[in-house]
């Protein structure tokens, strides 16, 4: 595929016409809601294609938010459908990226629909990095799609990007541009927290810089600590640095009930909103964008990401403003650890020793130490054969 910059100036002069496109593949709780966000934007510029396999029923969630959102009268978006993709050919998903030629494409595809993994996985093993393999199987297709069919469409992946744009880009494969969720939905907590302890109400004036990997996400938001791990992290008040406010404070208070049902791809879909937008905002303003996104750039782990103008010219890039990429890297590579993640390299993850220990004791069943990149899909397969449906049967 083209540079990141280059595909980035096709989409710059397509933002600059009012003809942005927008392909979202997989509409399932995730893209349904982003479909909902982007309509709401009420930016008669964007048009929305939805691509899947079962065309009546991605039609009749569009037909809702349609209908939903004109009662609210936002509704200036085109919308069109695209059945008949199986995530499985990549001919199909090719010929739906030449057709419809789109600016952004998000991937909110999942290999086993209709569960958290981490219903499973935290009680049992407490760490996510199990599941990479289905996290990227449908992944490495639209990424190969996309090579083929030579597109200019910046790339976002909603599912375990820490480790899944890595992999892909270890393995000399067309990655993602961009991943959604994880970090950024910790950060808004922290916002939130840091308002409560100053006693404000302007949440909005509090910003951070902040990286880390999933485990993260999910220890501080579920239990409100770092497992031990120094994460790095400056919070600032209206432009200002707080270097007196108790990080640990802000940490405990980011442990806030949340739901644990499909609900919390609110979350994820507001993540991949946010990078649209950012890059949208970005060129219409002229003013650097701030972004949080895991495996940016095929690193693992999460970032902090700017979006703007450097020499003249649209691009993104690690913002190392704050913290440097090594001091980043290190706490993200701790973080990763602790999802089960040792590293990925050469095409191939490596889980940790401990993971596998705890899933043989949790499951009875034992992980391979290592999985290749050719051997993704028959890995995901088997961890839905031997760990997911004996946790989910007769439930």
């Amino acid at each position: 595929m083209k540079t990141l910059q280059e595909r980035l100036s096709v989409v710059e002069k397509h933002v600059k016409e009012d003809n942005i496109k927008v392909m979202i593949i997989g509409l399932g709780s995730v893209g349904a809601y982003l479909l909902d966000y982007l309509i709401s934007r009420n930016d008669p510029a964007i048009s929305v294609v939805v691509v899947g396999r079962d065309a009546d029923k991605m039609q009749t969630k569009v037909n809702i938010t349609r209908v939903a959102g004109l009662i609210r009268e936002v509704n200036k978006s085109r919308i069109e459908v695209e059945g008949g993709v199986d995530l499985n050919d990549i001919d199909a998903i090719r010929a739906a990226v030449e057709k419809y030629q789109p600016d952004f494409i998000v991937n909110s595809s999942r290999a086993y629909p209709g569960l958290k993994y981490g219903s499973i996985s935290w009680a049992n093993v407490r760490a996510y990095g199990i599941w990479s393999p289905l996290a990227i199987r449908f992944t490495k297709n639209v990424m190969e799609a996309c090579d083929k069919a030579d597109s200019d469409a910046v790339v976002i992946n909603t599912s375990y990007s820490d480790a899944v744009i890595p992999w892909l880009k270890s393995a000399g494969k067309a990655y993602p541009d961009f991943g959604s969720g994880n970090l950024n939905h910790l950060v808004p907590r922290m916002k939130f927290a840091v308002a409560g302890i100053l006693g404000v109400n302007d949440f909005w004036n509090v910003d951070v810089m902040f990286a880390a990997g999933h485990f993260h996400d999910v220890c501080i938001s579920k239990e409100g600590q770092t497992e031990g791990v120094e994460l790095p992290l400056k919070i600032y008040y209206k432009g200002e640095e707080l270097k007196d406010i108790d990080e640990n404070e802000v940490i405990s208070k980011c442990h806030i009930s949340m739901p644990v049902d499909q609900t919390r791809n609110m979350m994820n879909a507001s993540s991949n909103y946010r990078i649209i937008a950012a890059i949208i905002d970005a060129i219409r303003t002229g003013e650097q964008q701030k972004v949080f996104s895991p495996g940016f750039d095929g690193n693992i782990g999460g970032y902090p990401v700017a979006v703007g103008y450097k020499d003249g010219k649209l691009d993104a890039w690690i913002d190392e403003s704050v913290f440097s990429f090594e001091e980043m890297n290190k706490a993200d590579r701790e973080s990763m650890a602790l999802d089960g993640v040792e590293d990925v390299i050469d095409g191939k993850l490596i889980y940790t020793d401990a993971l596998i220990e705890k899933a043989k004791k949790a499951f009875g069943k034992e992980l391979p130490k290592t999985v290749a990149y050719e051997d993704i899909d028959k890995t995901a397969k088997w961890i839905i054969d031997e760990i997911i449906l004996p946790q989910t049967e007769n439930k």
